[in-house]
This record gives C-alpha cells, structure tokens and sequence, in this order.
C-alpha cells in the first residue's frame, strides 16, 4: 500500500468525466502544430491528448507550450475532452509544463514514464491541485513492478495506459511487434498487466499506440482485439486511425440486442441469480456485462448528439 498524503486541500469526491471514462479514442496532437489542434476537434475523436513530450523536439519545448496554452484559452465550445500529456516528474520540462495546465478547461494530465501511485501523488503535489491524471504506467521496466499501486490514488484516475515502443526501447527489444503484428513476448505481458491494473483500480484500460499508419486493417484488428480482451479504448497517433477505433470500441447492434435481451431476462425473474437463454446458462457476470454494453452504446449515441 502506498500512503496517499497530500498537502493540498483534495476531495474524495473527485472524479473523472463522463467522457474521459469511457472514450474511446484519444488522439494525440504535437504541441508544436497548432495548425492540427482546431483539426483535432473535428476527427471524431473522444479525446484529444495536445503532446507536449515524445512528438515535441527539446528545441521546440518552449514554443510547444505556448501553443497548447493559447488553444486551451480560447473561448470556444469543445465536444471532446482535451488532456495534455507533460514530461516526465524528474526533468525541468515537467516543471514549466505544470504552468500552462492549471485551466479548468483540461480533463487530465497525462504522465509519462509514471512509476505507480508514488508518481501520480508526486504530480499532484507540485500541481497543488486536485486533477485527473491519465498515467503512462508501463514504459519503463521498473514501472511494471508498481502496477498494483494504482489502486491506492484510484479516484484521480481518468484511465491507464502504457507504451509499447519505448518500453521496447528501454528492455534492448529490436520491436515491439512481431512480424504478424502481435506484442512480442515481453511486451505482451506488459500489456496483460496493464489491463489488470486498470481494472483492479476500476478505471479505464487504455491500449497503446498503433505505429504503423497506413496499416488500417492491422490497426482494426489489433483495435478489436483490445475490446474483446477488455481495453476500453485505445490512442490514436494520426486522424485517419480514429474511424477504425471509434468501431472497434463500439457494441454493434447484434451486441447491444442482445444485451438489451439479457437484462430483460433477468428483469422478469427478479429472485433468479441465474437464467437460461439459447441453452446457455447465464448469471451475475454475464448481466454486469451486459449493462455495460448498453451503457456505452448509449454514451455514443449521446455523444454523437453532442457533436452534432
């Protein structure tokens, strides 16, 4: 157990909202092309993450956060949620970018190369703040060993997530995928544990990045594999991947039919735990999941309204 012990005046009724919960697609924006941040708006994305690390050079730090902080100034209506991703806790980046983000306009504060619930109540400590924070918890080999801690600083969790190439790149793998574009061994039980970690910490498990483009039927297939095993969304690292995710994530109308149909079953026999459909004995799990496909197709309908 890690014990959370903040200096700044925090509530236990601090959550995430409704959208960074259960979005689907996060798609990142360099901090340092505001000409895509408008652009951004418009891809379908459920969230926006303006980059301010990986895909911003060490020349451009200083005119990357100028940048995010003009767009988050404007006073103009958002339908997504913009989350802004900073250095890492231990560079003097961290500290300059933790200035232009105290705005009520940003959902969460993404934090790379998190090492546990120790990171995430470090961050909010020099934020002096209660904020969201969607942590990079699987980018370095030590951060694998404090995925467990999560569930201790739970309830400033949107969601989390981890990174497969700089993980690869940390370990001396020469790629994280092999040639049929599935995670290679060592990545894939990073990926496993993430997963884990999320949900023991009830929260979102987002999937890493899809590196590859052009490869939108790699990217739709690695996307459903996600959702079937679990994730509740996954990162977009270009517009054109958002369509092939915000599907994946999304129940098709066999799925929600039946779910809708799973619930009315156990509606009509209120005192039964357990209920047959199609010769398939169903029970308590399979009516929590059930509810959650009908919940997160109603979302999307939603926020689709909202977009339009």
């Amino acid at each position: 157990m890690v014990a959370v012990v903040l200096s700044i005046q925090t509530s236990p009724d601090v959550v995430a909202t409704d959208l960074t919960m259960k979005a689907r697609s996060l798609l990142f924006v360099p901090g340092d092309r505001p000409e895509r941040m408008e652009k951004a708006l418009n891809s379908g994305a459920d969230a926006i993450i303006l980059d301010m690390e990986d895909a911003v050079a060490a020349a451009n730090k200083v005119y990357a956060r100028r940048a995010i902080a003009d767009f988050l100034a404007h006073d103009i209506a958002r339908p997504v949620d913009m989350i802004v991703r900073i250095n890492p806790l231990d560079t003097n980046d961290c500290v300059k970018d933790i200035e232009i983000i105290r705005n009520d306009r940003v959902a969460a504060i993404m934090l790379p190369k998190s090492e546990g619930a120790a990171s995430v109540v470090a961050l909010l400590q020099m934020l002096q703040a209660s904020m969201m924070v969607l942590p990079i918890a699987a980018e370095t080999p030590s951060s694998l060993f404090s995925l467990g801690s999560y569930v201790d600083v739970s309830r400033y969790l949107v969601g989390i997530t981890w990174g497969a190439e700089d993980l690869a790149t940390a370990i001396g793998a020469a790629s994280s995928r092999a040639g049929d574009g599935r995670f290679l061994s060592p990545l894939e039980t990073a990926r496993n544990l993430t997963l884990f970690a999320a949900r023991a910490a009830d929260t979102a498990a987002i999937e890493t990045v899809y590196a590859k483009v052009r490869d939108l039927d790699g990217l739709s297939a690695a996307a459903l594999r996600a959702a079937a095993e679990g994730f509740s969304g996954m990162m977009a690292i270009h517009p054109s991947q958002v369509s092939a995710i915000n599907s994946a994530f999304s129940p098709t109308e066999a799925q929600i039919a039946e779910a809708r149909e799973i619930v009315a079953l156990f509606n009509d026999r209120p005192k039964s735990g357990v209920i047959m459909r199609n010769g398939r004995m169903l029970d308590s799990p399979h009516l929590i999941h059930a509810r959650a496909v009908i919940a997160r197709a109603e979302w999307i309908d939603r926020r689709m309204t909202v977009s339009t």
